[in-house]
């Protein structure tokens, strides 16, 4: 078996949210999308923006085409919740691939970081 299709078939934390089995603190649900607060936040507003069907999306280099709505979708959630959150001043999205991007959690997500002045370069 690949670790791809392995890593799609292990269920995430992030499933356990999106069906509801883990309590977090959700601040934007749709029908494609789930936003919750990280419980290890890196700034004030710290939220992590997850497709609710993984769909082979187990991290950014999976992605292919048929991809692009959701991705796209995961975006502007990010752009809904920002102004939900009051983040005038400007925020940073970020998406982490496999482990030397340090992904952790192996269903794609988007992380929306703001409240405070973020440096440049992030990550090094």
């Amino acid at each position: 078996m690949e670790s791809e299709d392995y890593e799609d078939e292990v269920v995430t934390t992030f499933d356990k949210v999106v069906r509801k089995e883990l309590p977090a603190n959700i601040v934007y649900e749709d029908q494609r999308a789930v936003a919750f607060r990280d419980i290890s936040p890196v700034a004030s507003t710290h939220i992590l923006i997850v497709p609710k069907k993984r769909d082979g999306l187990t991290r950014l280099s999976n992605a292919e085409d048929r991809h692009e709505s959701i991705l796209g979708h995961l975006v502007l959630v990010g752009t809904k919740v920002a102004k939900q959150e009051g983040l005038r001043e400007g925020y940073r999205l970020v998406i982490n691939d496999g482990p030397h991007g340090c992904q952790s959690v192996y269903h794609l997500h988007v992380h929306l970081i703001g409240g405070k002045q973020l440096g440049w370069p992030p990550g090094v």
